[in-house]
């Protein structure tokens, strides 16, 4: 059955979609739209792990994306002068979830992008090529839903431009903070789904230094601060600055976000200007970057991940927030499954909806979970325990048990993941996550 669908947001999950659906049932008609005028390419380093690595193997563009790969040889804990207090090396994609921030596909947010998006086109060239002539995929950039109207058998939408169109299926891959979620679901179930994990991020990236390696950086500073970069390869550093476990700085941040960019950098600067390390480059580089983004960290937990033939996509549905490092992994799990059960169930899209959301049930309680607490747990926020804990990690690192004590603390994966995807026909997936 050819159906008229439309996806909303042209990030990672939208064109993720759109090519395995092409791929598993290439004769539906796909509209995908995006609020902005362009593909977002913005954005920090994303992994691709677990189930992430055989989908887009299945769907023929791992080649692409490990051409893309950030090569970042791993990570360092490192005390307020810089010191390096315990390093660690690369997490193979199989391994999943873990303290260890360097995975074996590390890639910036943006060339993922455009992978996925490049990805999409060319397999409905591909169909094409091979005599396919049902179907089609459009992309409609600056162009949003103004008002959408749910009837019997699909959705009425009026898009931006004036322009009115019936489809059978709306797909909402708008992201965190999905306007659609919001408009379909109600302000109430909205805001319930957010659940805070108590933490506020910052992004922006900076000039890279000759001194700059490639190896990943963590620093602890008092007050329940973090930073982070990141540099690999790049001729640019990436800087992340985290708040945690701090109730006043919570909610004071709260409002923060709402405030104009140079008020916000202004607050991120004077919150870490004593942080240590290297925090007056960091704090420089703030002043002058183009690129800031911040936000509470949060996962989004719904009830349902449809409603009538509304149906939720990657964040929009169950972001798992940056700290699981399992959110592009989630979107493409939930893409497969969803394109998977559509063309599985044909005429009966209802059925399709439903059998997604059971299917999405265990993987979302794997990979919504965090090991060690938040990661971040342990870590005390006194100049006095950091002290004592960075002589501790330092000791352990020392005699090689490092490892052992991740374990015994929570922090590594206690075995190998058992869930099992579902196999549609037209997507081949192997069992081994190398290629």
């Amino acid at each position: 059955m050819s159906l008229n669908i439309l996806v909303v947001g042209a990030g990672c999950a939208g064109p993720a979609f759109a090519h395995l659906l092409q791929k598993v049932s290439p004769s539906h008609n796909i509209t995908v739209i995006e609020r902005f005028s362009s593909l977002r390419t913005g954005g920090q380093q994303i992994d691709l792990k677990s189930q992430g690595v055989p989908i887009t193997k299945g769907m023929g563009i791992l080649p692409e994306l490990k051409a893309a790969c950030v090569h970042e040889t791993g990570m360092q804990l490192v005390d307020k002068n810089g010191k390096s207090l315990m390093g660690f090396g690369i997490n193979s994609a199989a391994t999943g979830q873990g303290f260890n921030l360097t995975n074996e596909y590390e890639i910036m947010r943006g060339d993922m992008v455009n992978v996925f998006y490049d990805g999409s086109i060319a397999e409905r060239q591909k169909i094409e090529k091979n005599g396919g002539k049902e179907g089609s995929l459009t992309y409609k950039f600056n162009t949003t839903m103004t008002q959408f109207t749910q009837t019997e058998n699909g959705v009425d939408v009026t898009f931006s431009n004036g322009e009115k169109q019936h489809f059978d299926l709306v797909v909402a891959a708008d992201g965190q903070n999905s306007r659609t979620r919001r408009t379909t679901f109600g302000d109430d179930i909205n805001e319930k789904s957010f659940r805070t994990l108590g933490i506020h991020g910052a992004y922006y990236n900076i000039p890279r230094l000759e001194s700059d390696d490639s190896d990943a950086r963590i620093h602890f500073a008092p007050g329940g601060r973090m930073i982070m970069t990141r540099t690999g390869d790049r001729p640019i550093t990436q800087v992340y600055l985290f708040i945690m476990r701090d109730k006043a700085r919570h909610e004071h941040f709260k409002s923060v976000h709402k405030l104009p960019l140079d008020q916000q950098k202004e607050e991120w600067a004077n919150t870490f200007k004593d942080a240590g390390w290297q925090c007056d480059r960091f704090m420089e580089g703030l002043k002058n970057t183009t690129d800031f983004y911040a936000h509470e960290l949060g996962q989004v937990h719904m009830p349902k991940l449809y409603s009538g033939r509304v149906v939720l996509l990657g964040d929009a549905g169950y972001c798992p927030s940056p700290f699981t490092g399992m959110g592009t992994t989630l979107s493409l799990i939930g893409s497969y499954i969803l394109a998977g059960e559509l063309a599985k169930h044909d005429k009966n899209i209802e059925a399709a909806l439903q059998a997604y959301h059971e299917l999405m049930q265990p993987p979302l309680e794997k990979y919504q979970r965090f090991f060690g607490g938040s990661n971040t747990g342990f870590y005390p926020s006194s100049q006095l325990g950091i002290t004592v804990t960075n002589h501790v990690l330092w000791a352990l690192s020392s005699l090689r048990v490092d490892k052992l004590m991740l374990w015994m603390g929570g922090w590594l994966p206690a075995k190998k993941d058992d869930w099992k995807m579902p196999v549609y026909p037209g997507l081949s997936l192997v069992e081994d996550t190398k290629e």
